[in-house]
């Protein structure tokens, strides 16, 4: 397995043949959705065994493919749109993490050129940018930052950064106050203070951007309106199927319901990039990411390793 590559998503896999992709399961939405695929199979097994009953006795009632073929394209679109809506989500809050990498290495590289002679501020400033990473994560997943800051952080600033209910943001008012001081005591001059606080700015609207995202979920009654729809309607398309296809309708109504569950779930993993499911942000990795391009910059060893890579997925 190749070492991973800081920004990628949770599913860590190299490009396999069309043919082995047909039977790939760890990274595949298959193993969230088997059940419901057997309950649509045993339906559909129902509905051939019963058809012959069902067509003498109510034929009338009895359903057939072209409804179905209007509700399916109404209800693809349908699951396009929300999908679309949680792609922009992920993607957002990809953009946002690119936008926390560009600023980190930007500071890391101002302080070096401005500060040359200092380099235990080139090391602190170093360290509270990796530690603002790593706060977002918690931050943004509702953990304990403590076990990644400890270690990267004095134990002054580690419990007044844990005691903070928004530790992404005392980080970065600890690195105010430090680019304050250098400026106080002529490290750094007014112009190179106002470049570095652009960089400030810039992880302060991206740690903002990633809150919205995470605390903003697509509403509720949009999650239970998709899901009751796409269930009634794999539930009812082998009645529909079984009266003109017969026994293939144990394969038919499986495989379409597959394709709409399958969209169903992929959106409901996307729409909230921050979490720990296969096709979520794969924060771990870019935290890491992160320190290893900052400490390279002023020489320092990173205090973590890279996040293992577990069945193709990583955290």
């Amino acid at each position: 397995m190749p070492d991973f590559v800081p920004g990628t998503t949770m599913i860590v896999r190299p490009h396999l043949h069309w043919f082995r992709l047909l039977f790939v399961w760890h990274g595949s939405v298959l193993p969230y959705i088997i059940s419901r695929l057997l309950l649509v199979c045993a339906v559909s097994v129902l509905s051939v065994l019963s058809r012959d009953w069902w067509m003498s006795m109510h034929a009338e009632s009895a359903l057939s493919i072209p409804p179905f073929t209007l509700m399916g394209i109404a209800l693809a679109i349908f699951l396009g749109f929300r999908n679309s809506v949680s792609y922009e989500r992920y993607w957002e809050a990809r953009k946002q993490w690119g936008a926390v990498l560009i600023a980190a290495r930007s500071l890391t590289r101002e302080i070096i050129s401005f500060a040359a002679l200092d380099e235990t501020l080139q090391r602190r400033i170093a360290w509270l940018l990796v530690a603002f990473a790593y706060a977002l994560k918690h931050q943004l997943r509702g953990t304990d930052p403590r076990p990644d800051l400890t270690g990267r952080l004095d134990a002054a600033t580690l419990e007044q950064v844990c005691a903070a209910r928004f530790a992404p943001s005392m980080l970065l008012l600890i690195l105010a106050r430090e680019l304050a001081g250098a400026h106080r005591a002529g490290i750094l001059s007014d112009l190179q203070l106002q470049s570095m606080d652009r960089n400030l700015n810039l992880l302060t609207e991206a740690s903002g951007a990633c809150e919205r995202i995470a605390n903003t979920p697509i509403p509720f009654t949009y999650r239970v309106l998709m899901n009751r729809t796409v269930m009634v309607y794999c539930m009812m398309l082998p009645v529909g199927l079984s009266t003109s296809i017969g026994w293939l309708t144990v394969l038919v109504g499986p495989f379409i319901a597959y394709t709409f569950l399958a969209l169903d779930v992929i959106g409901e993993q996307i729409e909230e990039p921050f979490g720990k499911e296969p096709n979520d942000l794969a924060l771990a990795a870019m935290c890491h990411g992160i320190e290893l391009s900052v400490c390279e910059l002023v020489g320092e060893a990173p205090v973590g390793s890279a996040p293992p890579v577990v069945d193709y997925v990583v955290t």
